[in-house]
This record gives structure tokens, C-alpha cells and sequence, in this order.
């Protein structure tokens, strides 16, 4: 059975359900209780379970096959001509070449909020302002930049190609790399770029506390109005000296403020904690404080607070300190989503394993 959409083409075929973009790109094949998932770059990944949940990307030469193996079933089984041409010009060795994806981002997109990850993603700037998180590897293959107008609207339009009709499955634009939302007066030009190429759409990143503390409500509200709906701040936790820990500077208490200026200019905001983080040395503090500080917040049902299982890499400072981890961190989510919710705050798993761009 084909399901035509406007933004996609589904087709079921019992145990097997493919998805195409506009662009007719296989974007999801579900198979058999494997799920596979095509990233813009290309590349192919594996989601399925065997007890716990696993994941891998497939090797160049695996993908293929089954990039070979969805086309041959939507040439056996798609109907409609329109969406059959879509999708049959495409070839196996044209869905991995990463080539059209590298056209447009200079670097990797690391990491997305869940919330976020069918928007739209535009680097204007590349790396952290920041960048010396004990635990965050994520920007370490890149310096800081910031682009200047021009290059931004050359990216903007490059990415704007990549994405073609594709781009009815996306939702917002999210300004990356880790920390974009830190610029001052050059952010102003960048989102003026984005409602001309994007209209409408609602405009989201992260923002650190120390560089978002040193604006007042009037500034958000300025960014409101070029689209701004919604920030992401990376608290990971209400206690002081596992934040310091991580190589955070300022402190916990200080996202009261932040959180108020920019409820008062009516922007959303997700804030982010690192469940685990600290191990058995600093779970009860962690969770006591943490928790303690979120009352405090002045936040609504249109927020989330993200519970991000702590994932520990090796190539980290963080892993250095030899803190013995949580025994079942899987548990401690849990608890930490049940106190929120008694707190009256909507609650949600931030997975960094799970993302795909």
C-alpha cells in the first residue's frame, strides 16, 4: 500500500515500511523489527533491539545493499508516476555519496535537542565559544567561527539545495554550531537572512548560561521578533561543585535570571540535565540540588526539561577523574522524571546515542 503525503512517500509492504523525502531520498525503512535510518550526509544507520537497544552505522558496502534493496522494492511496488519518478532516480551510489551534504556544512552537525531534529540546521557559527566542558567532545575537531553575512547566505543557500522539496519534512531552523546564540549585534544580520529563506518558520539553539546571562529581556525580545521561539541551556545540573566539575564556569543559581528575561520576551526554553553525571560520588547532591533549583524556574507547559543519560567518553578529561559511575542509570532517569513531573514540568529523554541528522 502506498500513502502519498505531501511532505513524503510512505509504502507499506506487511512486515516492511519505506519512507521517501520529496526529493524521493529513502529517509526510514523499517524491516522485520530492524530500523534503518539514511542521515543527509549518506550515510546509513541501524536502530533494533536484542535485550538493550543497539545501534551502528552501517560500512559503505552494507549500506548499499540495502539502499538496493528499498529501490527494488518501490520499482516492484510504487504506482503513482509522479512519486515513482521521484524516487527511481536516485541509484544506490547516489544516496551514500556524502558529497551534496558536504557542499553545504563545513562541519559535522554534532548534536540536536530531540525537538529539534527534523529542523532545518544553519551553522552560523562553527565550534563553542566555550569549548572546555570536561565531558563534551562534540566540538573538538573545530575552532571557533563565526560567518559573516555573506557567508552566511551562501550557506543558507547551499543548504536550501541539498534540502529541495525535502525540506516539507522539516520543522523550525536551528542555528548551530554549540553555542550560536552567544553572538551580540553580528546575530542580528544572520537572523534577518533566515526569515527571508525561511518565513514563518520558528528559529531555536542553544545558549550557555554565563554568555546568556549578560543579556537583558529587551535582547531576547529583539530576537523574538526576528524568530526566536525557542533556547536550549545546558544547566546539567543545580549543584554548584559538580558544575565546576565539568568545567562550567559561573553557577547553578545563575540560570534564574536567564530563564526570567527570556520568559518575560516570551521565548521558550529547554533545559538541559546530565543524569549521571558526577556518578555515586555526586548522585544525591546532583539530584537534591538540581531538582531544588528547577522549582525555581518560572517555567510553563510550553518548556522541557531534557534528562540527558550521561555518557561518559573516553577521550574526555572528564574520564580521567575515575568517578565510579551509576550502577543503573537507566533507574535513576526514572526517579528524575517522576520528581519532575511532580513538580508540574514536562519531562523528556535527550539521548545523545539517538540522534541523526
Amino acid at each position: 500500500m502506498e500513502l502519498l503525503k505531501p511532505e513524503a512517500t510512505l509504502l507499506s509492504l506487511g512486515d516492511r515500511v519505506l519512507s521517501f523525502d520529496r526529493e524521493g531520498r529513502l529517509y526510514h525503512y523499517f524491516r522485520q523489527g530492524m530500523t534503518y535510518k539514511r542521515a543527509l550526509d549518506g550515510s546509513l544507520h541501524l536502530r533494533h533491539r536484542e535485550g538493550v537497544r543497539r545501534r551502528r552505522r552501517l560500512a559503505p558496502e552494507e549500506a548499499l545493499g540495502v539502499y538496493r534493496e528499498a529501490l527494488a522494492l518501490a520499482e516492484a511496488h510504487l504506482r503513482d508516476a509522479v512519486r515513482r519518478r521521484e524516487v527511481l532516480r536516485w541509484t544506490p551510489e547516489a544516496l551514500l555519496d556524502p558529497g551534496p551534504y558536504q557542499r553545504a556544512y563545513a562541519w559535522p552537525i554534532s548534536i540536536l535537542p530531540p525537538d529539534a531534529y527534523l529542523a532545518v540546521v544553519l551553522q552560523a557559527t562553527t565550534g563553542c565559544t566555550w569549548n572546555r566542558c570536561t565531558f563534551c567532545s562534540f566540538y573538538q575537531d573545530r575552532p571557533f567561527q563565526k560567518r559573516s553575512p555573506k557567508a552566511f547566505a551562501e550557506h543558507v543557500e547551499r543548504v536550501r539545495e541539498l534540502l529541495g522539496r525535502g525540506m516539507l519534512l522539516r520543522r523550525g531552523v536551528f542555528l548551530a554550531d554549540g553555542n550560536a546564540l552567544a553572538l551580540s549585534e553580528p546575530l542580528l544580520p544572520l537572523l534577518e537572512i533566515v526569515q527571508r529563506a525561511f518565513p514563518g518558520e520558528p528559529v531555536l539553539g542553544f545558549l550557555d548560561l554565563f554568555s546568556g546571562l549578560k543579556k537583558e529581556a529587551s535582547w531576547w525580545e529583539g530576537l523574538r521578533a526576528l524568530g526566536l521561539r525557542r533556547v536550549y541551556v545546558g544547566l546539567e545540573t543545580g549543584h554548584a561543585p559538580l558544575l565546576a566539575l565539568l568545567g562550567k564556569p559561573g553557577h547553578p543559581r545563575e540560570v534564574v535570571a536567564l530563564v526570567g528575561a527570556l520568559k518575560r520576551a516570551g521565548v521558550a526554553v529547554g533545559v538541559i540535565l546530565l543524569v549521571g553525571a558526577g556518578g555515586k560520588p555526586f548522585a544525591e547532591a546532583h539530584f537534591r540540588d538540581s531538582l531544588a533549583l528547577l522549582a525555581e524556574l518560572p517555567l510553563d507547559r510550553g518548556d522541557l526539561v531534557y534528562l540527558s543519560p550521561f555518557q561518559e567518553d573516553p577521550s574526555t578529561p572528564y574520564a580521567a577523574l575515575g568517578l565510579e559511575p551509576l550502577p543503573e542509570v537507566e533507574a535513576e532517569l526514572k526517579a528524575w522524571a517522576g520528581a519532575l513531573r511532580r513538580l508540574g514540568l514536562r519531562a523528556g529523554r535527550y539521548d545523545i546515542r539517538e540522534f541523526l541528522y
